[in-house]
């Protein structure tokens, strides 16, 4: 049986049927496919939703794609977006269609995923040392001789169980050297002479392939421009000294990659400052949370901030509610708590409530807690608020605000719901 496509992937998510697996969707929907109810463009507001319903912005989702990859172009960046923060091959394939080299993921199982729907390029920012997982990767890169996929190494003894679950593959796993951003970071080789024991121990085996260097600069301890610029010219001098070395002798490319969502400013300047070595550089960033961008964490910390002439990304999620308690002239309760919004790094901001087919700012009304399945409301004294109400909120932090919705409405401006996202936690 042939395998299928991506595109044929991509296309079968279209025929799923709607039913209670996913929140907030009409309940006179099930039964549908997604497309069949994506044709009907119902209105968000009017047209049988149920709070809590997370959106997703169509304009400003379209406008991040663009932005980034403007910016990726004029940087002269290649471009591998983080998917985990999405885990939606739909918007996986936009960001390809936007200018994308592939895309990075973390774990296993968004590879799957990813390969599922046709990703050919996978850039694994992480170390990985499972057997199972390792003979997968072996037969994908055996089957398809289109896919290419990298991953990070950081110990000899990761090597060494690379090496041991990969023998007898066929073409060599590539990976890079990840270089620690410091004392305390994450993962990563914590200096310049442990990355070279690193380098010489895949140089020995048969089943890997040096390709590069990389690492993520959002782990520099206390982060600032100046800590993250020095650190970035040493990972980009690890580079140098390697291809010195001559330990990328033979390579089509050499791949220096860093780039989270803060500081792609920097990792842009210091990568322009890349010198010409022995093979051309993949100069990879790998920023994620981009395409949604957010109200909290993200809108303080986008490099946009400091470089406004760039442009500026735009929030693209909004969470709504109904208001269904209002005990005093202090508080409210609205419908979505814990299981609907992120929470980790900010609770979900008040932006707008609806009041029929009138919508105004959430003025005096603001979320102090959330418990599973309800947001606590302190609203001030001037705040128009009644039971009934939906209140529309920004949410802080993508990545845990997409794992909790299997399909997410697009809505254009209007409320009309022109696409539904499918995603895969």
């Amino acid at each position: 049986m042939a395998r299928e496509t991506g595109t044929e992937a991509l296309a079968r998510l279209a025929e799923e049927r709607v039913d209670h697996r996913f929140k907030g969707l009409p309940p006179d929907a099930a039964g549908l496919t997604v497309a069949e109810l994506t044709d009907q463009r119902r209105n968000l507001f009017t047209d049988g939703f149920a709070t809590p319903v997370l959106a997703l912005s169509a304009e400003r989702l379209e406008h991040n794609l663009a932005l980034m990859e403007t910016y990726t172009v004029r940087h002269g960046l290649a471009f591998a977006p983080h998917g985990k923060t999405s885990m939606a091959p739909q918007l996986f394939q936009r960001q390809i269609e936007h200018g994308a080299w592939g895309i990075t993921l973390a774990v296993p199982h968004q590879v799957r995923v990813a390969r599922a729907f046709g990703s050919r390029r996978i850039f694994l920012a992480n170390e990985l040392v499972d057997p199972a997982a390792l003979r997968w990767i072996a037969g994908e890169l055996a089957a398809d001789g289109d896919f290419r996929f990298i991953c990070y190494v950081d110990s000899v003894r990761g090597v060494e169980l690379m090496d041991a679950a990969l023998q007898g593959a066929g073409r060599p796993v590539e990976v890079v050297v990840e270089f620690a951003a410091g004392e305390g970071a994450r993962t990563g080789v914590r200096t310049e002479a442990e990355c070279a024991a690193v380098a010489d121990a895949v140089a020995a085996t048969r089943t890997l392939r040096l390709v590069g260097v990389a690492g993520y600069e959002g782990e520099v301890p206390q982060a600032d421009a100046e800590r993250v610029h020095a650190w970035l010219r040493r990972l980009v001098a690890l580079a140098v000294d390697f291809d010195r070395a001559g330990r990328f002798k033979g390579l089509d490319e050499i791949v220096v990659s860093a780039g989270g969502s803060a500081w792609f400013d920097a990792v842009a300047d210091v990568f322009a400052e890349i010198p010409e070595l022995g093979s051309p550089v993949l100069k990879l960033l790998r920023s994620g949370a981009y395409v949604s961008h957010d109200d909290g964490h993200y809108r303080k910390l986008t490099p946009f901030t400091r470089v406004p002439e760039e442009g500026a990304l735009e929030p693209a999620f909004r969470l709504w509610a109904q208001v269904v308690s209002r005990p005093s002239p202090e508080q409210a309760f609205a419908n979505a708590g814990k299981r609907d919004a992120a929470y980790d790094l900010d609770l979900p901001f008040a932006q707008v409530v609806r009041r029929g087919d009138t919508e105004r700012p959430a003025s005096g009304i603001e979320v102090t807690g959330l418990s599973d399945q309800h947001a606590w409301i302190r609203t001030a004294p001037e705040a128009d608020l009644e039971v009934g109400d939906w209140l529309g909120m920004g949410l802080s932090h993508p990545c845990t605000s997409f794992d909790k919705w299997q399909l997410i409405p697009v809505a254009e401006a209007d409320g009309t719901v022109v696409d539904y996202i499918r995603t895969f936690f």
